[in-house]
């Protein structure tokens, strides 16, 4: 069943797939800026639970009103109002990349709606020990979009979040593959409202998380890594963040989109990532 609910600056749209006989806390699957379909495979693998997946604001079926960047605590009081909306609480969550940027971000402010986080790979470039130099290629890529448009800031954003070790300080001055080799548009069409580039990149990366709630909160939070994804920058932020937080991440099988069963281009290993969060969940 798809549903809307009205919020500060937009509307969203979510979808509550009502699980077979499960007396489980529902379990929220959450994304930024994936939206709902990107979970379609993860959450026909928990049939027996009741799973709620969302578009955030701005992406996909959900709308958002004015301009500027959408930032992790406009997305974690959205996260709220849902859960309020839903009336079934506390739940789990499931959060994947800036989508567990955004859940750490409700976490810190409404421990209560919330048993247990899993937070896979959030992108917490302000953490990293390589910070400064995270933070200024992160910065590039949104200049190169400012500038030159979609392929060239995407050809930059591969390079960056596919790059294992710390991140050099030159990387601006770079070559990188071209669009065309990485299959993107070479020719800029002019529009900059991309989701990702032109309304989370920059407020998802650099925003700084509220360690100290996240320690005293009754969630329990659970950091995920990639098996296939070691090194990389959302890998290792991932573990920075389990560190401050005084806990080992857990390592899931696959990738940064483990559980993507094809869908986008992206072949993840679902089945063994979908078994891995229904252990920890169990727990």
């Amino acid at each position: 069943m798809t549903h809307t609910l009205e919020v500060s600056g937009g509307t969203l749209h979510y979808d509550v797939r009502e699980g077979a006989t499960s007396t489980a806390p529902m379990l929220l699957m959450i994304g930024s800026p994936m939206d709902a379909s990107g979970f379609t495979g993860l959450a026909a693998r928990f049939h027996d639970r009741t799973v709620v997946t969302y578009d955030p604001r701005g992406v996909g079926r959900s709308t958002r009103t004015g301009g500027g960047e959408s930032t992790p605590e406009q997305h974690a009081d959205d996260l709220h109002r849902l859960m309020g909306a839903l009336g079934r609480g506390p739940v789990d969550i499931f959060a994947s990349s800036g989508g567990a940027v955004n859940g750490l971000a409700l976490v810190a402010r409404h421990p209560e709606q919330v048993r247990t986080l899993v937070a896979h790979e959030p992108p917490a470039a302000q953490v990293l020990p390589d910070r400064e130099q995270a933070l200024a290629a992160v910065a590039d890529i949104r200049r190169t979009y400012d500038r030159h448009g979609f392929g060239p800031a995407m050809a930059k954003f591969i390079a960056v979040t596919s790059l294992r070790g710390e991140i050099p300080a030159d990387f601006a001055d770079r070559p990188v593959q071209s669009p065309a080799e990485l299959g993107l548009p070479s020719e800029d069409d002019g529009s900059r409202d991309d989701v990702m580039f032109a309304q989370n990149l920059m407020t998802c990366t650099h925003y700084e998380h509220d360690f100290e709630a996240l320690r005293a909160a009754s969630t329990r939070v659970v950091i995920g890594v990639g098996a296939e994804s070691e090194g990389e920058m959302a890998y290792r932020a991932g573990v920075a963040v389990a560190e401050h937080l005084g806990t080992e991440p857990v390592t899931f099988p696959s990738h940064h989109a483990g559980f993507l069963d094809g869908a986008f281009g992206m072949k993840g290993d679902p089945d063994a990532f979908a078994a891995t969060l229904r252990q920890i969940l169990a727990t």
